[in-house]
């Protein structure tokens, strides 16, 4: 008998093409570096730190594939770990070149994040369909946001655009596998597509108000 991790409405049993639609929507992170790719290129040279974030954003895009193709625990890996490893990329890099804090300060504003993890961590990961996880990820963009509202000097308000889509699309991860019954498709390709725009905007934060 083949083994699959099934924890999402549209996957109904074994094989590459059991999830189409989660598959395909992947197509969004790889938009994402892309068009993150041209703004930065419009700034001047792409730096290693900005190029850091776009391939990290691809190899989301490769890992969440990998996983909606294969179904296998690897494969749940390489989905999993990139997105957490940006996470902790990129706030490094925006409070180091964005907020400017000195690096005591960033590597500890590093440390609490990782720390919020580690206790989410604790939690039942069954909750909310495993979407309890990205909680730390949420409440510390809700925190960038607040700052880069009062103080970034271009797109004041996109990171506080980006927490509200970030919130909507783990809605829909959450509720994925609750209303299969009504929506067979389910809703977890809607995560795809909104974290394509919520690491776009990230992204486009980091390069527009980067110093240094």
């Amino acid at each position: 008998m083949d083994s699959f991790i099934d924890i999402y409405c549209e996957r109904l049993g074994p094989g590459l093409l059991a999830e189409p639609v989660n598959a395909l929507t992947n197509l969004s992170f790889f938009i994402a570096a892309l068009l993150c790719w041209r703004v930065a290129r419009q700034k001047g040279p792409v730096d290693i730190r900005t190029a850091t974030l776009l391939v990290l954003i691809v190899v989301i895009g490769t890992g969440s594939t990998l996983f909606h193709t294969t179904a296998t625990y690897w494969a749940m890996l390489t989905d999993a770990l990139p997105i957490l490893f940006y996470q902790i990329v990129f706030l490094q890099f925006y409070a180091s070149r964005v907020m400017k804090l000195p690096a005591a300060y960033s590597f500890g504003l590093l440390g609490l994040f990782l720390v919020t993890v580690f206790v989410f961590g604790l939690l039942p990961q069954s909750w909310l369909n495993g979407s309890i996880s990205y909680f730390p990820a949420l409440l510390f963009l809700y925190g960038l946001s607040y700052w880069h509202w009062r103080y970034a000097s271009l797109g004041r308000f996109l990171l506080l655009e980006t927490a509200g889509i970030f919130t909507i699309s783990l809605l829909f991860r959450s509720i994925d596998m609750q209303i299969c019954n009504a929506m067979p498709l389910g809703t977890h390709f809607l995560w795809h597509l909104l974290n394509g725009i919520v690491l776009y905007y990230t992204t486009c934060a980091y390069i527009l108000n980067k110093k240094g």
